[in-house]
Protein backbone atom coordinates (compact mmCIF):
# COMPACT_ATOMS: atom_id res chain seq x y z
CA UNK A 1 0.00 0.00 0.00
CA UNK A 2 2.81 2.40 0.62
CA UNK A 3 4.07 1.79 -2.89
CA UNK A 4 0.68 2.69 -4.33
CA UNK A 5 0.55 5.83 -2.23
CA UNK A 6 4.05 6.87 -3.32
CA UNK A 7 3.14 6.24 -6.98
CA UNK A 8 -0.01 8.34 -6.55
CA UNK A 9 1.98 11.23 -5.09
CA UNK A 10 4.44 11.17 -8.01
CA UNK A 11 1.61 11.20 -10.54
CA UNK A 12 -0.21 14.08 -8.93
CA UNK A 13 2.90 16.33 -9.04
CA UNK A 14 2.49 18.98 -11.75
CA UNK A 15 4.75 18.89 -14.76
CA UNK A 16 5.27 21.66 -17.31
CA UNK A 17 7.21 24.86 -17.87
CA UNK A 18 7.54 27.65 -15.38
CA UNK A 19 6.75 31.22 -16.28
CA UNK A 20 10.46 32.10 -16.22
CA UNK A 21 11.30 29.31 -18.67
CA UNK A 22 8.62 30.49 -21.07
CA UNK A 23 9.84 34.10 -20.81
CA UNK A 24 13.42 33.01 -21.54
CA UNK A 25 12.27 31.18 -24.68
CA UNK A 26 10.29 34.23 -25.84
CA UNK A 27 13.31 36.51 -25.32
CA UNK A 28 15.58 34.14 -27.27
CA UNK A 29 13.08 34.00 -30.16
CA UNK A 30 12.78 37.82 -30.15
CA UNK A 31 16.56 38.23 -30.28
CA UNK A 32 16.84 35.78 -33.17
CA UNK A 33 14.01 37.55 -35.04
CA UNK A 34 15.72 40.94 -34.71
CA UNK A 35 18.94 39.47 -36.10
CA UNK A 36 17.42 37.47 -38.97
CA UNK A 37 14.53 39.68 -40.17
CA UNK A 38 16.63 42.55 -41.60
CA UNK A 39 18.66 40.09 -43.67
CA UNK A 40 15.53 38.50 -45.08
CA UNK A 41 13.68 41.73 -45.87
CA UNK A 42 16.64 43.47 -47.56
CA UNK A 43 16.45 40.88 -50.35
CA UNK A 44 12.75 41.36 -51.11
CA UNK A 45 13.40 44.44 -53.27
CA UNK A 46 16.11 42.67 -55.26
CA UNK A 47 13.79 39.69 -55.80
CA UNK A 48 11.05 41.96 -57.15
CA UNK A 49 13.49 43.65 -59.54
CA UNK A 50 14.70 40.25 -60.75
CA UNK A 51 11.08 39.14 -61.24
CA UNK A 52 10.32 42.28 -63.28
CA UNK A 53 13.38 41.67 -65.49
CA UNK A 54 12.32 38.07 -66.01
CA UNK A 55 8.75 39.04 -66.88
CA UNK A 56 9.98 41.68 -69.34
CA UNK A 57 12.12 39.02 -71.04
CA UNK A 58 9.12 36.66 -71.20
CA UNK A 59 6.88 39.37 -72.62
CA UNK A 60 9.63 40.27 -75.13
CA UNK A 61 9.73 36.68 -76.40
CA UNK A 62 5.93 36.69 -76.77
CA UNK A 63 6.07 40.05 -78.60
CA UNK A 64 8.65 38.61 -81.01
CA UNK A 65 6.39 35.59 -81.70
CA UNK A 66 3.47 37.97 -82.30
CA UNK A 67 5.60 39.97 -84.75
CA UNK A 68 6.60 36.82 -86.65
CA UNK A 69 2.95 35.86 -87.11
CA UNK A 70 1.56 39.33 -87.83
CA UNK A 71 4.41 41.26 -89.43
CA UNK A 72 4.55 43.92 -86.70
CA UNK A 73 4.38 44.29 -82.95
CA UNK A 74 1.03 45.20 -81.39
CA UNK A 75 0.37 48.92 -81.43
CA UNK A 76 0.40 50.95 -78.23
CA UNK A 77 -3.41 51.08 -78.43
CA UNK A 78 -3.65 47.29 -78.75
CA UNK A 79 -1.22 46.95 -75.85
CA UNK A 80 0.23 43.87 -74.26
CA UNK A 81 -3.23 42.34 -73.97
CA UNK A 82 -2.88 41.54 -77.70
CA UNK A 83 -0.58 38.73 -76.56
CA UNK A 84 -3.47 37.08 -74.66
CA UNK A 85 -6.60 38.04 -76.63
CA UNK A 86 -7.03 38.92 -80.29
CA UNK A 87 -7.12 42.71 -80.52
CA UNK A 88 -10.43 44.35 -81.35
CA UNK A 89 -8.64 47.51 -82.56
CA UNK A 90 -7.24 46.78 -86.03
CA UNK A 91 -7.25 43.00 -85.49
CA UNK A 92 -4.36 41.23 -87.23
CA UNK A 93 -5.24 38.60 -89.83
CA UNK A 94 -2.70 36.02 -88.65
CA UNK A 95 -3.24 36.16 -84.89
CA UNK A 96 -2.69 32.60 -83.57
CA UNK A 97 -4.09 31.76 -80.15
CA UNK A 98 -2.54 33.30 -77.03
CA UNK A 99 1.17 34.06 -77.13
CA UNK A 100 1.32 33.67 -73.35
CA UNK A 101 0.29 30.77 -71.11
CA UNK A 102 -1.50 33.13 -68.71
CA UNK A 103 -2.94 36.65 -68.95
CA UNK A 104 -0.43 39.50 -69.03
CA UNK A 105 0.89 39.96 -65.47
CA UNK A 106 1.28 43.22 -63.63
CA UNK A 107 4.76 44.12 -62.49
CA UNK A 108 5.79 42.87 -59.02
CA UNK A 109 4.58 46.15 -57.49
CA UNK A 110 1.05 45.64 -58.83
CA UNK A 111 1.12 48.09 -61.75
CA UNK A 112 0.76 47.41 -65.47
CA UNK A 113 3.92 47.36 -67.55
CA UNK A 114 4.30 50.37 -69.85
CA UNK A 115 4.36 49.29 -73.51
CA UNK A 116 4.98 51.59 -76.47
CA UNK A 117 5.18 50.70 -80.15
CA UNK A 118 6.89 52.27 -81.92
CA UNK A 119 9.24 52.83 -79.03
CA UNK A 120 10.79 56.12 -78.02
CA UNK A 121 14.11 54.46 -77.10
CA UNK A 122 13.97 51.58 -79.58
CA UNK A 123 12.70 53.29 -82.74
CA UNK A 124 12.59 50.06 -84.79
CA UNK A 125 10.89 48.09 -82.05
CA UNK A 126 9.04 48.53 -78.79
CA UNK A 127 9.72 49.97 -75.37
CA UNK A 128 8.61 47.86 -72.41
CA UNK A 129 9.26 49.00 -68.85
CA UNK A 130 8.29 49.12 -65.21
CA UNK A 131 8.89 52.20 -63.09
CA UNK A 132 9.99 50.12 -60.08
CA UNK A 133 8.81 50.33 -56.49
CA UNK A 134 8.04 54.07 -56.50
CA UNK A 135 6.09 54.03 -59.79
CA UNK A 136 7.94 57.14 -60.99
CA UNK A 137 10.46 57.77 -63.75
CA UNK A 138 14.06 57.24 -62.65
CA UNK A 139 15.14 56.23 -59.21
CA UNK A 140 17.81 54.07 -57.65
CA UNK A 141 17.82 50.76 -55.81
CA UNK A 142 14.30 49.35 -55.47
CA UNK A 143 12.91 52.48 -57.16
CA UNK A 144 15.03 52.04 -60.31
CA UNK A 145 13.20 51.59 -63.61
CA UNK A 146 13.33 48.14 -65.22
CA UNK A 147 13.81 48.64 -68.98
CA UNK A 148 13.60 46.21 -71.89
CA UNK A 149 16.41 47.93 -73.78
CA UNK A 150 19.02 47.71 -71.01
Amino acid sequence: MTRALAHRVKKSGRSGFTLIEILVVIVVIAILATLVAPNVFQHVGAAKSATAKSQIEMLGAALDAYRLDNGAYPTTEQGLNALWEKPTINPPANWRSPYLRKPVPNDPWGRAYLYLFPGQQNLNGYDLLSYGADGKVGGQGDDADILSWK
